[in-house]
């Protein structure tokens, strides 16, 4: 199998993934900053990770920007958050719909893990959204079960990674 895992990871959980799914496929792992389009191009096989920053996949538009030139690849898109994986509707509608403006090709398959939100590891910049976030969602007077969700999402702090979640995407992969 000639594949490729590419991520991009600002607190590190995506990186952790792209490990594990590189050791399970025998593969090659790359920071998505130092990986061209043409080198992507090499590749029968890509799977790309980046974590979810208010629905958005950090870093899908190196694949989204160039599938005409990967259209003709097997691509595994994963994502990795806080948010829990039974919220179905949030990962299969909004965040499909904010990151693949055409909808999804059919040569991508998408993939959710959860991640790590260590408090005392956050930018400024998202500590200070999280407690905007909570703000907000805790000021409405009757809050959706999302909204409620998202309330106390932002008080998470651990690490949820878990190598188990990588067996569907390496199944996909191998198949």
């Amino acid at each position: 199998m000639n594949a490729i895992v590419v991520y991009k990871t600002k607190y590190g959980s995506t990186k952790t993934y792209a490990e594990w799914i590189g050791e399970e496929l025998n593969c090659k792992t790359a920071d998505a900053k130092e990986i061209t389009i043409d080198e992507l191009e090499k590749y029968d096989t890509i799977i790309y990770g980046g974590g979810l920053y208010a629905e958005i996949i950090n870093g899908v538009i190196l694949i989204t920007k160039n599938i005409e030139r990967l259209k003709n690849k097997k691509i595994a898109v994963y994502t990795t958050g806080i948010t829990p994986l039974d919220c179905r509707e949030y990962y299969d509608k909004i965040v499909v719909e904010k990151n693949f403006k055409n909808g999804l090709p059919q040569c991508i398959k998408i993939f959710n893990f959860t991640g790590k939100m260590i408090i005392n590891e956050l930018t400024a910049v998202h500590k200070a959204a999280l407690k905007t976030l909570k703000k907000i969602m805790s000021s409405k007077k009757e809050p959706t079960e999302m909204e409620k969700l998202l309330i106390e999402l932002c008080d998470a702090d651990g690490d949820f990674c878990d190598r188990s979640q990588i067996a569907e995407l390496v199944k996909y992969i191998v198949s």
